[in-house]
């Protein structure tokens, strides 16, 4: 599966004369690749383009231009790259109100461990939180977590064929099955070998 190679990445020059059409693509590509799940839990599916751009915005922030901060954000985001066996989502708790917000995330400590996906006639597939950090504590869960979902041969081979895919929470605080659509599910195959 591809990963993001130092040769993809734009100098910083170039990638500020090329940064706006850039930014369109990846936006545009990011709606086809984006599943709210009820009101406030949206997953985002990553994929080597996704993270290209965060690494390009991160030299581009940092002034980062040396091989050695060039290689370092490299080893930061491949493994946010799916890799042929398996999805990979950055999931987002949203809340406008701050008070809702506060109290929303002390009743989901927990959810990024019920987040689930689903190809028709296969098992639910859960979560594993890629947490570079702690996310959680007593209080409170966070409202960003890293995802990834391990697809056995059958689901994988479900989804490739065109099978339904639904995905949804199985939270006591926050239930939810939705239907995957096709253009998300048709835009997942191309994430598997």
């Amino acid at each position: 599966m591809p990963r993001i190679e130092r040769e993809s990445l734009l100098t910083l020059e170039a990638y500020a004369k090329g940064r706006d059409e850039f930014r369109r693509k990846v936006i545009a590509h990011k709606r086809a690749r984006t599943l709210h799940l009820g009101a406030h839990v949206t997953l985002l599916f990553e994929d080597e383009l996704t993270m290209r751009y965060q690494v390009q915005e991160m030299l581009r922030i940092e002034r980062i231009f040396e091989e050695d901060g060039i290689a370092h954000e490299l080893e930061t985001y491949n493994p946010l790259v799916p890799d042929g066996r398996n999805f990979k989502a950055t999931m987002l708790i949203e809340y406008e109100d701050v008070d809702e917000r506060k109290a929303a995330l002390a009743t989901l400590k927990g959810i990024e461990r019920q987040v689930w996906i689903r190809a028709q006639g296969q098992p639910k597939v859960f979560a594993i939180a890629d947490e570079d950090l702690e996310r959680e504590n007593e209080d409170k869960t966070s409202s960003v977590h890293f995802l990834r979902f391990e697809l056995d041969e059958a689901t994988a081979a479900a989804i490739k064929t065109g099978s339904g895919v639904s995905a949804g929470v199985d939270h006591p605080a926050y239930g939810i099955d939705e239907a995957v659509p096709d253009t998300l599910r048709a835009s997942l195959v191309n994430d598997l070998d």
